[in-house]
């Protein structure tokens, strides 16, 4: 039985998946099981932000496999309490930490936090979440409700919760607010809608509004986060100051955590809100490698260097194949190429993909580019050089 026959024998087909068999990786490089290289632009979709076979992240993990992986969290976890001090230090807010396993974790819980904030805080009951068009907050049946795209919404996992609803734009937000809306979802940059930043004017006016009407700003940071777009957060980068954020994906480098932090860190009490394997052993010293890594890449320039090296070549191919795409869009190691149709979208990815280079889709017919935040300027000019061989029979 080949691999692939065995996948959909015993695997339940959720993806459309290719079945190139990858069995080993070094820095933004994966190799077949035929010693086929690929250069990795998605990094497992903005999660492998150290890349693959970071000796940091691998001896971290390894060395806590030795000693523990798991306990409950109804003991103090050691690396847990030092992850926390890290984010709320590097985040500059002052903020409390919930660990959970993935972003719809934490955005769950960061739903959770605001409809008791909405619960506890007001005279009348307040419980409505508003969400932006295109935006992505998760695959549970709540934060599938928060997603402002109408095709997740299908009727097979209907009743949906109440409570959300979407606007267009920034601007419709504020007439969509009513005596109910105890809080605003957003992503600063929307990764699955499109890799589209928002301006980042047009955000602080409405988090300076939403403060004064005492309506909670919740940032989805699950792909932004972790310097994917320059800073340790995108929230940093618009220099807002939310009252609840969410991250995930890139913070554990592959090991999988979700975390939500929030200012208002008396609404959960004990028995509110919980998770068995959250912020474990294993996944907190994940983290903490993590952190290491990327922050001395950071104060020393190497983040800001990689980024606009990377953001340069992709512009440059932009612009010489303007036939093909639209235009450059994004923020930071979050970017994509709008391509002129889906069909154009489609043949790009699969094109790269014979060609040795993984690239991924977004909605608005972008295709979307997340490597590790680790990635060399040799990796790059490669995956570059390989993206033009492959579209050059479009």
């Amino acid at each position: 039985m080949t691999l692939e026959e065995k996948d959909k024998q015993y695997v339940l087909q959720t993806y459309t998946r290719s079945y190139v068999n990858f069995v080993k990786g070094i820095g933004s490089t994966l190799y077949d099981e035929n010693n086929k290289d690929y250069i990795d632009f998605a990094s497992g979709i903005g999660v492998n932000s150290v890349g693959h076979g970071n000796d940091v992240l691998v001896k971290a993990i390894s060395e806590q496999a030795g000693n523990i992986l798991h306990i409950s969290n109804l003991q103090v976890i050691e690396p847990q309490a030092d992850l926390a001090e890290k984010i709320v230090e590097l985040s500059g807010y002052d903020m409390g930490i919930f660990f959970a396993n993935s972003g719809a974790e934490a955005n769950e819980g960061a739903i959770k936090i605001a409809r008791k904030y909405g619960e506890t805080k007001f005279d009348n009951k307040r419980y409505k979440v508003i969400t932006l068009e295109h935006s992505f907050h998760g695959r549970t049946i709540t934060t599938v409700k928060a997603t402002g795209q109408e095709s997740f919404h299908t009727p097979n996992f209907s009743p949906y919760p109440d409570g959300f609803s979407y606007e267009k734009s920034i601007l419709d937000v504020y007439k969509a607010i009513d005596n109910e809306t105890v809080a605003v979802l957003i992503e600063l940059v929307q990764g699955e809608g499109g890799v589209q930043p928002f301006d980042k004017v047009e955000i602080q006016k409405l988090a300076a509004h939403l403060q004064s009407e005492g309506i909670l700003l919740i940032v989805d940071e699950v792909q932004t986060g972790v310097y994917r777009t320059g800073e340790f957060l995108a929230s940093n980068l618009y220099e807002i100051e939310p009252d609840i954020i969410t991250l995930a994906k890139g913070l554990g480098g592959g090991v999988p955590i979700g975390a939500v932090m929030t200012k208002h860190k008396e609404v959960l009490s004990a028995g509110d809100h919980g998770s068995t394997f959250g912020g474990n052993y294993l996944s907190s010293a994940a983290g903490n490698a993590v952190l290491d890594v990327l922050k001395p890449m950071y104060d020393d320039g190497s983040i800001d260097e990689i980024l606009i090296y990377f953001s340069n070549k992709l512009k440059e191919i932009a612009s010489k194949y303007d036939t093909l795409f639209e235009k450059e869009v994004g923020l930071g190691l979050m970017r994509g190429l709008r391509a002129k149709s889906a069909e154009i979208q489609v043949n790009v990815v699969n094109q790269c993909m014979d060609n040795g280079l993984i690239v991924l889709k977004a909605g608005r017919n972008t295709v979307r580019f997340l490597p590790s935040i680790t990635i060399n300027k040799k990796e790059i000019d490669e995956g570059f050089k390989r993206f033009e061989k492959a579209i050059s029979t479009l």
